[in-house]
């Protein structure tokens, strides 16, 4: 029971560090589309890139239990590569959603970000811990 109510615990830390994460890559990329006049694409990549960095920080310090005997610069390195993949998955989605499937960026960002969150979770929870 302990162990299922920390992972509850963290899966809720999790949430709400994504949701905020989220806000930061959504109004960046918003901005960055409307206000700065940057390729769909581009807009989400900065607004993604940006909200890894705090998502990153947030996650180290207070949801995971980041393994302390791991090597910190593997854990990061770690982090990064499937940051990477992320983005991928996310410009993958958007190029289809927005390009093939003519729907609204703004829509597709949500369903893109639903994606990338499950796939984030599971990859830091396997390799970070």
């Amino acid at each position: 029971m302990i162990k299922n109510n920390k992972l509850f615990q963290q899966i809720m830390k999790f949430g709400l560090v994504g949701g905020i994460a989220f806000l930061i890559d959504y109004g960046v990329m918003i901005i960055a589309k409307e206000i700065l006049g940057l390729n769909v694409l581009l807009a989400a990549a900065l607004g993604f890139i940006i909200s890894v960095i705090f998502n990153y920080i947030a996650s180290v310090k207070w949801v995971f239990d980041v393994n302390k005997e791991k090597d910190e610069k593997k854990n990061f390195i770690l982090f990064i590569i499937f940051s990477i993949i992320g983005l991928i998955l996310t410009e993958i989605i958007m190029w289809f959603g927005t390009d093939i499937l003519k729907i609204s960026y703004l829509i597709v960002k949500i369903g893109a970000t639903a994606i990338v969150m499950v796939f984030n979770f599971i990859t830091r929870k396997i390799f970070l811990e």
